[in-house]
């Protein structure tokens, strides 16, 4: 058996919702025992849907590989059990309310105070300072925050994006940061005090367009599949009905698709569209350029160009196509005594091959203090 990146690592995550979960989940991928703290009552994440055979799809895709744990952290009893294990904790997680920790004497600084070697990750919604530190904060109010929703999809009424990409980024930050922290322990034999927060992570996201408003002449405008400073990039209309998306990027590119796709390699020697910035300012007239040519073509005939140019392109897909997609890699899961299918996670690693994650948990399904393995 493999050995796993983080075997003997314990996580003690006094978690809810997304963030916080999303980011003990990669640790438990990465080996961890994960012990999830939750309410009497359970995470609320619990009850977002009941789609996955009468559970949360929330709740199964960032829970699996965890032990539960249900405290009334209000009452001393369970607040000395949740010390107790803290003491013997690598990395506590926390995203309850702004300063909900403090008031219940698990704040990072005591803890950290009373346990040098312990690395404290706190998630909040927009930071420990600042005039809107104090106020709670879900993916959608992050979203409209932090200027996201202002470069999503089409002109016309706002538009959240699909997935609560505030709370990924947020876990996907607290996770790289622990994992650095657990690296720089080894060096010092200190732990780590690490903030992190849906709007700093939404912000990061947002980098591209704020040095564009900020230097540049304009924030982009919203595009639907439109890039703001690329052309050729987007989709367009076959013959067939059936639409392609494209996405060319520089100029070889740019010659490679006027030669085999619009079959008119003269155009990449045109002033007009000599290289990105030209194009990125002659936008309509490429794409009326590319869709006066591919309206004639089927889908077929148009991958077949676009194959021979080596021009990037793909397809408009539904969940459901994603569903029966031939790059599609899972991972399978148990849900209430079934198997249930889901997207695997990114990073093939050697020791994924036998790591074998446990079910969801019910809540406190783990009640006892568990033993150590």
């Amino acid at each position: 058996m493999n050995l796993q990146p983080l075997q003997d690592v314990l996580v003690v995550s006094l978690e809810h919702a997304v963030a916080a979960p999303y980011c003990s989940s990669r640790l438990a991928d990465a080996g961890a025992r994960v012990i999830k703290i939750e309410r009497p009552e359970g995470d609320f994440a619990r009850d977002y849907d009941r789609e996955v055979y009468g559970e949360s799809s929330y709740f199964v895709w960032i829970n699996q590989g965890k032990e539960s744990v249900a405290l009334d952290l209000r009452q001393d009893a369970d607040r000395e059990r949740m010390l107790a294990l803290l003491a013997q904790a690598d990395v506590f997680v926390q995203n309850l309310a702004p300063g909900a920790a403090e008031r219940l004497g698990l704040g990072s600084a005591m803890l950290r105070e009373r346990h040098p070697r312990l690395i404290t990750c706190d998630i909040t919604g927009y930071g420990e300072s600042g005039p809107m530190h104090d106020l709670k904060a879900y993916d959608l109010l992050v979203q409209a925050e932090s200027g996201l929703v202002s470069v999503n999809g089409a002109p016309g009424p706002w538009g959240r994006i699909g997935v609560s990409i505030c709370d990924i980024a947020a876990g996907m930050n607290a996770a790289q940061g622990i994992l650095e922290a657990l690296l720089l322990r080894e060096r010092t034999g200190q732990g780590s005090a690490l903030h992190v927060s849906l709007f700093d992570a939404a912000a990061e996201l947002m980098a591209v367009p704020y040095l564009q408003a900020r230097y540049g002449r304009a924030a982009p405008e919203r595009g639907g599949l439109k890039h703001p400073s690329i052309a050729a990039y987007g989709a367009f209309i076959c013959s067939d009905g059936r639409e392609v998306v494209l996405a060319v990027q520089n100029d070889r590119e740019w010659q490679a698709f006027c030669e085999h796709v619009l079959q008119q390699p003269a155009l990449a020697q045109d002033p007009r569209y000599i290289d990105s910035p030209a194009r990125g300012r002659h936008r309509q007239d490429i794409e009326a350029l590319i869709q006066a040519v591919i309206g004639r073509l089927t889908y077929g005939q148009t991958a077949d160009r676009l194959t021979e140019a080596q021009t990037p392109f793909g397809s408009i897909n539904s969940v459901i196509d994603l569903i029966h997609h031939p790059q599609l890699r899972t991972r399978q899961v148990q849900v209430r005594g079934r198997t249930v299918e889901m997207p695997a996670p990114a990073c093939i690693a050697p020791w994924q091959q036998d790591l074998q994650l446990r079910s969801a948990p019910a809540v406190n399904e783990h009640g006892k203090l568990p033993p150590q393995p």
